[in-house]
């Protein structure tokens, strides 16, 4: 079983092996999180040094480990400088460089760098021509300084829902008390209702009510054929049998939206930025023969696209295409992403 499975098993399982694991790792969890919290009372208090950057910045993260809808977010935020007329550059820690290549498509008009020294990313960023940075994955660097911080929280993956244990007998990496650091905290629901969500957006709104609130849906919009770029529409996927290949933090929500247009659904699941090794490939080339379609995603389609077999039948692979959409204070967020334009120079 891999490391993800034993962790979500383990996260979100209410089998009591479960549970008594999460009380075993109780202990520890607190450790950790007196560890985080001190930490952030160090910068907020200036007792660690805050390293400036060189250019207006927006950083982006959440509380809880992967799933929540960062890196959608992230390109988002890029996108809309570039259609602003400012380059921007899209800052990564390189963890196994399938962000990369998404970013890189998704945004084709962002330099992106990957480099785990975000100052140092920051400055090659500069010298490529980008005039406005975006930090993927960046909540928790409190050692790197920021025009404007967001905070990205899962509707799926949230109390009541969940318990909000601290990492490692829950997937927190910081306690809820993080977002007070937040100008912009996001709701994000993938097939949560909109009701859930706006309730949760309403307890975090009435918390913190100096951030500007805003909840969206991760939408399923398209689907594009994985080398020929082909549209097909999602209503194509009603009554067919269709396999779901995922390796990324919330396969199930994945599989579930695809599910939500009438498909016949099988699910592949892999471990986060799963590396598609040949045997994987070939045992999935293998399955799509009993299938209609195999739907992925755009982080698995990075790796699949130049390792699909050219002898496999058709019809090819369709890559799931996201498209956010604002349910409640989207105008708001764009007001904040004005007020970095100004700061451009």
């Amino acid at each position: 079983m891999s490391a993800q499975r034993i962790a979500q098993w383990l996260w979100w399982s209410g089998a009591a092996p479960a549970r008594a694991a999460r009380g075993v790792l109780l202990p520890v969890a607190f450790v950790y999180r007196s560890i985080m919290s001190a930490r952030a009372k160090a910068y907020a208090r200036g007792w660690l040094r805050r390293r400036p950057l060189p250019l207006p910045s927006v950083a982006i993260g959440n509380l809880a480990v992967g799933g929540a809808g960062k890196t959608p977010l992230a390109a988002w935020v890029a996108a809309y400088f570039a259609r602003h007329g400012v380059k921007p550059g899209i800052l990564l820690r390189g963890y196994r460089g399938d962000e990369q290549a998404v970013h890189q498509r998704l945004v084709p008009d962002a330099v992106v760098v990957p480099d785990p020294d975000r100052i140092a990313g920051a400055r090659k960023a500069r010298e490529q021509g980008a005039r406005v940075l975006v930090l993927d994955d960046a909540y928790q660097r409190l050692n790197v300084g920021r025009d404007v911080n967001i905070a990205v929280v899962s509707t799926e993956s949230s109390p009541p829902r969940h318990v909000a244990w601290p990492l490692p007998a829950g997937p927190w990496r910081e306690d809820w008390s993080a977002l007070g650091r937040a100008d912009v905290i996001v709701v994000t629901r993938r097939r949560a209702a909109v009701a859930e969500s706006r309730a949760l957006a309403g307890r975090i709104s009435a918390r913190w009510p100096n951030a500007v609130v805003a909840t969206v849906q991760l939408a399923l919009d398209a689907l594009a054929g994985l080398r020929s770029g082909r549209r097909v529409e999602l209503s194509a996927l009603a009554k067919k049998r269709v396999i779901v290949a995922a390796g990324i933090a919330d396969p199930v929500s994945f599989a579930a939206q695809v599910r939500s247009f009438g498909a016949s659904v099988q699910l592949m699941a892999y471990q986060d930025h799963h590396a598609y090794p040949p045997d994987d490939v070939a045992r999935l080339a293998q399955a799509a023969k009993h299938a209609d379609y195999v739907v992925v995603t755009e982080k698995d389609a990075v790796k699949l696209r130049s390792r699909w077999p050219e002898d496999a039948p058709p019809p090819e692979p369709l890559v799931a295409q996201l498209a956010l959409r604002w349910e409640l204070n989207g105008q708001a967020v764009e007001r904040v992403l004005e007020g970095v334009l100004t700061r451009v120079v």
